[in-house]
C-alpha cells in the first residue's frame, strides 16, 4: 500500500465552488418507506429489463421482479414487500421528460425479506459463475452512465488488465454521496475492491480520489493498512472534471484513451465506489442492489444531508424529509450543478444512478445570460478537459456541417459543460455539441435504413424480372411445341386420334398453369433461403454490437432485424397461400386417367440420381464458404462422376423400358401395403438419425432421450412390418377396381404436411418468445389450417390407394392401428409433460400451482397407461385350424429366413450397442468431471460408481456381440464372471489380486487423476488462505497433506498395476480432518470469556480517562465523572475474574496450543490498531526474575489469543449486523487496543531476555 500524490495532469479544467460542506453536516439519514414505489424497467443503459411478476402480485424485499433482456440488460428486485400495484407507464428521471414503462409497488410495512442466497466459496467458484451472481443481483454502474456490471467484466476476459482503478473522485459541486459512503462502509469498500481483484487480476489497484476529502483519506489508509490490502491511494488536486473516466486515467496513469476506444483497449478498468459496496453487499451478504445513498442538498432544503434511499421512492417523498422550501425553489434538479438536468414533476423515482437532488435557489442557479455573439477569446479551449476545439465545433454545429465536426472528434465531448462555464458570451455550447450528436445519429440510421430497402428494392426488382422472364420463355417454349407436336400428329394420325389430340390439347394450358406455379413456389423458396441467410447475418452482427456496447449499431440492427423478420414472414405466408392455391387446383383437375406405370429399375436410377446430385449440391456449397479447402474439391470431381454415371443408368433404364399399351397394363412393381411399410420404415430411420445427432449435441436432455428410445421402438415396428411383407409369397393378384392415387401426388402430400408441421413448430416457438404478438397468432391460425388440409389430403390419399382384401390371398399381417400409435403418443407426451413439471417443481417446491400441475399430469399419465393397456389387450379375432396351419408354415418359414437374416441382426444390434456404449461413457466422464471439481461430494461419488457398472455392462454387451459365436458353451460359462458379491469377497480375501484387468487398470487412472486434481485444487486454496492469512490455514493444510498420499499412493498402485506386479494395498479417500478437540470444557470458556469482558470494560475506561487527559482536562474534571470509581470497580472485577482462574489449566491449554500450531516466535501479524499514544504505558519487568516473566510472557500470549478471537467473532457480527456497525467498529478498537498491548509486553519481555542471555 502507498498514499501519493497524482504525477499527471491534465488538459483544461475549472474551480467552480464546491459548496459540499452543506451536506456532510448531518450523519446519514434514512427516510421512512414511502406510499408507493415506482421502479423503472430501465434504470440502466442498454435495452430494459422484461417484467417477471403481474398486477396483483405479492413480493418480498430482495426478490426479483424484473430479468434482464438482452446482453446489455440487467435484473430489478424489490425494494421492500408489498403488493404490485400495476405495470404502466410514468414519469422517469431523464433529460427528455417522456415516460417509461415502470412497476409500481405498495409496500406493506412488514420489510419481509426474501431468502438470501451468499457466496461463502466465492474464492473457490468459477469466474464466471461470480460474475453471473453479480448479473443477477442487479449490479450496475453507480457513478452515472449506469453500465451492466457484467458486461464490463466480461472485457477483462478480452483485454489484459493493467490496472483497475477505483473513482472516488466526485468531481461535481454539492455531491458527497461517495465521500459519505466511504467514511460510513469503508470496510465493505475494501472487500468489494479485494473481490473485483480476484475477478480481474490486474497488476495494480489504485483508488483516485481528490484532496478536498480528507476524512475519507485517513479511513481509506487505516483500513487498507489493517486488512494488508495491495491498493495504493492516489490523492488528485481538486479540479473539475478530474472525475471523468478518460480524465481520472490520464491523472493517474498518464495514459490517454484513444478516439473511439474503451480503457480497456489500452489495458485500464474503472469502477466506481458505489459499485463496489454492492458488490460486497451481493457477495457477502446476499443482497441484491436496492438503495443507494444520495445527497439532498441547495439552499431550499432545509435539512441538506445524505440519506440511504431505497431506489423507486418519489422525490416528493425526499423533499418533505428534508424539510424542503418550495418559496426558495428556483429549479429542482437531478445530478449536479454541472451535468444534471432540470426535473419538472417531484413524482419521479430515485434510480440507480441518482447520486443527488440539487433544490437550487435563484442565487445559486440564476436564470441564464441571453446568448451573445462569441469574441473569439479562446478561453472555452483552455478549459476544454478533452483538447477539443469548442469554437469550431460551435460553428459547424451551427451550419449543420456534421462531417466537419464529425472530422474534429465531436463524440469525444464527454458534455461536462466546462466550456459553457467559462464563456463570457453566454454560448451554450454543450446544447449544440447535444443537437448535432443527435442529428448525426439520426443520419446514421436513416442511411442504414436507405441502404436496407434499396437493397430489398433491388432484389425484388430482380426476381420479378427473372420470373416475367422465365414465365415468358416456358410459354414460348411450350407453345412452339405443342404446335410442332400438333403439326406433327395431324399427319400422321387419323381422325380418331386427332381428336384425342385436341383433347389433350386443351389440357395443355392447365399444364403450363401448373408448371407456372410450379416455378413460383421454387422462386419463393429459393427468396425464403436468402431471406433467413440475410437474418442470420443481421443477428450475428447485432450479437457483435452488443459485445462492443456499441448504443447506435444496436439500435441500427435492431429495427433491420425486425424488418428482415417481417420479410421472411411475408415470404412465408406467400408461399403457404401458393401452396394451398396448388393443392385445390390439383384436387379440381385431378386427371381421370393414371398414367403409365414406371418400373422399378428406372425409379430405382432415378432416386440414384436425385441422391448423387443432392450431394453435389452440398459439396459445391461448402467449397463456395471455403475456397481453399482440396478435400472438398476432390469430393466434388469424385461425386461429379458418380453424378454422370447415375445419369447414364437413368437414361439406359429410360430407353430399356417396354411402352406397354394401357388396356393390356399390369402391375409389375411392389405392393401398395409393402411401398407404405418401406416408406414408413425410412422416415422413422431418418427421424431417429436425427435425435441421435440432437442427443450428441445436448446430452443431458431427458425429453431427446425420452424420444430417442420411443423412436427406436417404432423403427423395430416397422423394419418388423416390412420383413414380414418382403417375405411373403408374391402371389398374383385380381385385378381391383379401386383406383390408384398417383405416387408422386401421396409423396407430395407427405411433403406439404411435413413442411406445413414444420413451419408451425418454428411460429410457435417465436410465439414463446413474443407472446404479445398478434401477427405471429394470425400466422399460426392459417398455419394451423394449411396442416390440417395438408393432413387430410394424405389421408384421402392413404383410404384411396387402400385395396380390398382378396378371398383367396392370404390376409397380410395387420400393423399396429392407429389408436394404439395415438394412444402410445398420447401416453409419451402426458410423461414428458409430467417430467417437465416434477422438475419446475424440484426447483421450486414451494409453489402451490406446480403441485396441482403434477397431480393433474399424474391423472393424465395414468388415465393414458390405463387407454393403452385397454387397446393394447382387446380381445382378438378368432382363427380357423387352416389359418393356424398356415401361420405355422409361415412361422417355419420366417424362422429359417431370420437364420439366414442374422448377420444383418447382428449388426443393428452391434451399432445398438455402441451407441449405448458411448453414450455411457459421456455421461460418467461428465460426472467425472464434476467430482473433480467437488471431491467430496458423496452423491458425485455414488452416480461415478453406477455410472462405471453402467459402462461396464455396456462393454461388456459389445464385447459378447464382437466375438465370434463359435465358442463352445462350456467356454463361455468359464468366462463368464461370478455375480455373487459374496463370492467376489472371498476370493478377493483368500487370493491375492495379482493384476488388474484393462477396465480395472483404467478406473484406477481415473482415482489416481482426481486425486491429484483434488490435490492440486486443495494446494490453490492453501496457497490463497496464506496469502489472506485465513484461520481455516490448518485445516486446509492437513486435507493437503492427506490428499497428497492418497495421489502418491493411487500413483504407485497404477505404476505396479501397468507393470503387472501385486497390487494389494487397498486406498482410503481422503477423509475430513477430523474436528478440533475441545481442550477446555464449557465452565472454562465462560470463565475466559468473563476474562476477557472485564478486561475490555477496563481499558475502555482507561481509554476514555486517557482521552480526556490528551483534551486538557483536569483531575478534577475526570473525577466529577466518576471515572475513577468506575475504573476501579473494573479492576476489582477483572482481579475476581483471574484469582478463580486455574493456573495448571491455563498452561495445559497453553501446551496443547504449541504442540498443535508451534511456539510464537514473533508477534501473530493482525491488522493495525489505533496509534500507541492511545495505549496504556507499559509497566517495568526488569525487577521480574525468569521464572515470572515467563509466566507473565504465557498471561500475554494467552490475552493476545482471546483478542484475536474476540476480533473473529466482532467481524462476524458486523458482516450480519450492518445496523450497529458503529457500535461494533468501536468494540472492535478496543479489542485492538488490548492485543496490540499484549504484544508490546511480549515484545518487551522478549527484549529483556535477549539482553540478559548476551
Amino acid at each position: 500500500m502507498s498514499l501519493h500524490q497524482a504525477e499527471f495532469q491534465i488538459h483544461g479544467g475549472i474551480h467552480p465552488p464546491e459548496n459540499k460542506t452543506q451536506s456532510l453536516q448531518l450523519p446519514l439519514g434514512r427516510p421512512s418507506l414511502p406510499e408507493r414505489l415506482i421502479l423503472p424497467l430501465g434504470q440502466h443503459i442498454g435495452q430494459a429489463s422484461r417484467p417477471l411478476v403481474k398486477v396483483g402480485d405479492k413480493v418480498l424485499k430482495g426478490q426479483a421482479i424484473a430479468i434482464n433482456n438482452g446482453f446489455l440488460s440487467s435484473f430489478l428486485h424489490a425494494p421492500t414487500s408489498g403488493e404490485i400495484l400495476a405495470i404502466d407507464y410514468h414519469g422517469v428521471p431523464h433529460p427528455s421528460g417522456l415516460d417509461e414503462v415502470c412497476i409500481e409497488l405498495q409496500p406493506d410495512g412488514n420489510d419481509s425479506w426474501t431468502e438470501l442466497t451468499q457466496l461463502d466459496n466465492w474464492l473457490e467458484l468459477p469466474k464466471a459463475d461470480v460474475v453471473a451472481h453479480l448479473a443477477e443481483m442487479g449490479i450496475v454502474g453507480m457513478g452515472g452512465a449506469g453500465f451492466p456490471t457484467q458486461v464490463k467484466l466480461a472485457g477483462a476476459t478480452k483485454h489484459t488488465i493493467h490496472e483497475l482503478i477505483i473513482n472516488a473522485a466526485e468531481c461535481e459541486p454539492y455531491i458527497t454521496a461517495d465521500d459519505m459512503l466511504i467514511r460510513e462502509k469503508t470496510e465493505a469498500l475494501i472487500k468489494g475492491i479485494q473481490v473485483l481483484q480476484t475477478l480481474i487480476e490486474a497488476e495494480r489497484t489504485i483508488i483516485g480520489i481528490e484532496d478536498n476529502k480528507q476524512t475519507a483519506i485517513k479511513l481509506l489508509v487505516d483500513e487498507i493498512e489493517r486488512t494488508k490490502a495491495t491498493i495504493d491511494v492516489v490523492v488528485m488536486p481538486t479540479k473539475y472534471p478530474s472525475g471523468g473516466e478518460k480524465q481520472l486515467i490520464q491523472l493517474i496513469t498518464g495514459k490517454e484513451v484513444p478516439s473511439g476506444q474503451l480503457p480497456a483497449d489500452i489495458g485500464v478498468m474503472c469502477q466506481n465506489v458505489g459499485t463496489c459496496v454492492a458488490i460486497y453487499d451481493a457477495i457477502y451478504q446476499g443482497k441484491p442492489l436496492i438503495s443507494r445513498i444520495t445527497t439532498l442538498t441547495g439552499d431550499a432544503m432545509g435539512q441538506a444531508q445524505n440519506v440511504e434511499v431505497l431506489l423507486g421512492t418519489p422525490i416528493a417523498h425526499l423533499l418533505d424529509y428534508a424539510a424542503f422550501n418550495s418559496k426558495q425553489l428556483e429549479r429542482l434538479v437531478m445530478g449536479g450543478p454541472m451535468m444534471g438536468f432540470t426535473i419538472t414533476d417531484s413524482q419521479v423515482p430515485v434510480v440507480k444512478t441518482s447520486n443527488c437532488i440539487l433544490a437550487a435557489s435563484k442565487q445559486e442557479l440564476p436564470t441564464p445570460a441571453p446568448e451573445q455573439a462569441c469574441i473569439r477569446c479562446g478561453m472555452c479551449e483552455q478549459a476544454c478537459p478533452a483538447s477539443l476545439l469548442p469554437q469550431q465545433l460551435l460553428w459547424f454545429s451551427k451550419s449543420q456541417e456534421h462531417d466537419k465536426a464529425e472530422h474534429h472528434n465531436l463524440f469525444d465531448c464527454i458534455e461536462c459543460g466546462a466550456c459553457s462555464y467559462v464563456c463570457p458570451s453566454s454560448i451554450p455550447l454543450v446544447q449544440y455539441y447535444r443537437h448535432s450528436k443527435s442529428a448525426i445519429r439520426e443520419a446514421r440510421e436513416a442511411a442504414v435504413k436507405s441502404d436496407h430497402a434499396k437493397v430489398r428494392f433491388e432484389a425484388r426488382q430482380a426476381r420479378i424480372e427473372a420470373e416475367a422472364a422465365e414465365k415468358e420463355a416456358k410459354r414460348l417454349a411450350s407453345r412452339a411445341k405443342a404446335a410442332a407436336s400438333a403439326a406433327k400428329r395431324a399427319a400422321d394420325l387419323s381422325a380418331n386420334e386427332d381428336a384425342k389430340t385436341r383433347a389433350q390439347a386443351k389440357a395443355e394450358p392447365k399444364a403450363e398453369a401448373k408448371d407456372d406455379n410450379q416455378a413460383q413456389i421454387k422462386k419463393l423458396k429459393i427468396d425464403i433461403a436468402i431471406a433467413n441467410t440475410k437474418l442470420k447475418k443481421t443477428t450475428k452482427q447485432l450479437t457483435q454490437a452488443q459485445e462492443a456496447a456499441d448504443l447506435e449499431q444496436i439500435n441500427t440492427l435492431t429495427q433491420a432485424q425486425k424488418e428482415q423478420q417481417a420479410v421472411v414472414s411475408e415470404l412465408e405466408q406467400a408461399l403457404a397461400k401458393l401452396d394451398t392455391a396448388t393443392n385445390t387446383k390439383a384436387k379440381a383437375s385431378a386427371p381421370s386417367t393414371a398414367k403409365p406405370a414406371v418400373s422399378d429399375a428406372v425409379k430405382k436410377a432415378k432416386v440414384d440420381f436425385a441422391i448423387a446430385s443432392t450431394k453435389l449440391k452440398k459439396l459445391q456449397k461448402q467449397l463456395s464458404q471455403d475456397d481453399t479447402n482440396t478435400d472438398i474439391a476432390q469430393q466434388i470431381s469424385e461425386q461429379e462422376a458418380v453424378v454422370k454415371t447415375a445419369q447414364a443408368a437413368l437414361d439406359k433404364a429410360n430407353s430399356e423400358t417396354p411402352q406397354a399399351a394401357p388396356a393390356a397394363k399390369t402391375s409389375s412393381g411392389m405392393s401398395a401395403d409393402l411401398k407404405k411399410a418401406k416408406i414408413d420404415l425410412a422416415i422413422a430411420s431418418t427421424k431417429l438419425k436425427k435425435l441421435e445427432k440432437q442427443l450428441a449435441a445436448d446430452e443431458s436432455n431427458s425429453d431427446l432421450q425420452t424420444q430417442l428410445a420411443e423412436q427406436k421402438k417404432l423403427v423395430e415396428s416397422a423394419q418388423a412390418d416390412f420383413d414380414k411383407l418382403n417375405t411373403a409369397p408374391k402371389e398374383s393378384s385380381v385385378s381391383q377396381p379401386a383406383v390408384q392415387v398417383n405416387s408422386d401426388d401421396l409423396k407430395k402430400a407427405k411433403i406439404d404436411l411435413a413442411m406445413a408441421s414444420t413451419k408451425l413448430k418454428k411460429l410457435n416457438k417465436q410465439l414463446e418468445q413474443e407472446p404479445e404478438n398478434e401477427d405471429l397468432k394470425a400466422q399460426i391460425s392459417q398455419q394451423e389450417a394449411a396442416q390440417s388440409n395438408a393432413q387430410a389430403r394424405l389421408d384421402k390419399f392413404n383410404n384411396t390407394n387402400a385395396v380390398a382384401p382378396v378371398k383367396e390371398a392370404k390376409a397380410a399381417p395387420i400393423p399396429a392401428s392407429d389408436e394404439v400409435k395415438k394412444a402410445k403418443i398420447a401416453l409419451a407426451m402426458a410423461s414428458t409433460k409430467l417430467k417437465k413439471a416434477q422438475k419446475k417443481l424440484a426447483e421450486d417446491s414451494d409453489n402451490q400451482t406446480l403441485k396441482e400441475q403434477v397431480e393433474t399430469l399424474e391423472q393424465e399419465t395414468k388415465q393414458a397407461q390405463i387407454t393403452l393397456e385397454a387397446i393394447t389387450n382387446s380381445p382378438k379375432a378368432e382363427i380357423t385350424s387352416e389359418q393356424k396351419a398356415e401361420e405355422t408354415a409361415e412361422t417355419k418359414k420366417l424362422a429359417s429366413q431370420e437364420v439366414k437374416a442374422a448377420p444383418a441382426a447382428s449388426k443393428e444390434a452391434i451399432k445398438k450397442a455402441k451407441i449405448d456404449l458411448v453414450m455411457a461413457s459421456t455421461k460418467l466422464k461428465k460426472v467425472q468431471k464434476k467430482l473433480v471439481e467437488e471431491p467430496d461430494n458423496q452423491e458425485l461419488i455414488d452416480q461415478v460408481k453406477l455410472l462405471e457398472a453402467k459402462h461396464e455392462e455396456a462393454q461388456n454387451s459389445l464385447d459378447a456381440l464382437n466375438a465370434p459365436d463359435t465358442k463352445p458353451q462350456a467356454e463361455k460359462e468359464e468366462v463368464k464372471p461370478s455375480t455373487n458379491p459374496e463370492i467376489k469377497s472371498a476370493k478377493a480375501d483368500i487370493e491375492p489380486k495379482t493384476s488388474l484387468n484393462d477396465a480395472e487398470i483404467k478406473k484406477l487412472k481415473i482415482e489416481a487423476a482426481m486425486a491429484k486434481a483434488s490435490a492440486a485444487k486443495i494446494e490453490k486454496a492453501v496457497k490463497r488462505a496464506q496469502e489472506l492469512e485465513l484461520d481455516e490455514l490448518a485445516d486446509l493444510t492437513s486435507q493437503h497433506q492427506a490428499s497428497l498420499a492418497r495421489a502418491e499412493q493411487l500413483a504407485e498402485n497404477l505404476k505396479a498395476a501397468i507393470s503387472g506386479e501385486n497390487v494389494t494395498q487397498n486406498i482410503k479417500a481422503a477423509s475430513e480432518p477430523e474436528p478440533k478437540a475441545s481442550s477446555i470444557s464449557d465452565s472454562k470458556k465462560s470463565l475466559k470469556i468473563e476474562h476477557a469482558m472485564a478486561k475490555a470494560a477496563l481499558n475502555k475506561v482507561l481509554l476514555s480517562i486517557r482521552r480526556m487527559q490528551d483534551d486538557g482536562a483536569s483531575e478534577a474534571d475526570i473525577t466529577a465523572t466518576n471515572l475513577p470509581q468506575e475504573k476501579a470497580e473494573k479492576e476489582r472485577l477483572l482481579a475476581q475474574v483471574e484469582s478463580q482462574m486455574d493456573q495448571e489449566d491455563t498452561l495445559k491449554a497453553e501446551q496443547e496450543r504449541i504442540a498443535k500450531r508451534g511456539p510464537l516466535t514473533k508477534p501473530v501479524p493482525t491488522a493495525k490498531p489505533k496509534p500507541d499514544d492511545l495505549l496504556p504505558e507499559l509497566p517495568s519487568f526488569e525487577h521480574l526474575d525468569e521464572s515470572e516473566r515467563a509466566a507473565e510472557s504465557k498471561k500475554q500470549k494467552i490475552a493476545a489469543a482471546m483478542a484475536k478471537a474476540k476480533l473473529m467473532k466482532l467481524q462476524i457480527r458486523l458482516d450480519k449486523e450492518p445496523d450497529n456497525a458503529k457500535a461494533i467498529r468501536i468494540e472492535m478498537d478496543q479489542v485492538r487496543i488490548e492485543q496490540k498491548q499484549a504484544q508490546r509486553i511480549l515484545a518487551k519481555l522478549n527484549d529483556l531476555s535477549v539482553q540478559e542471555k548476551d
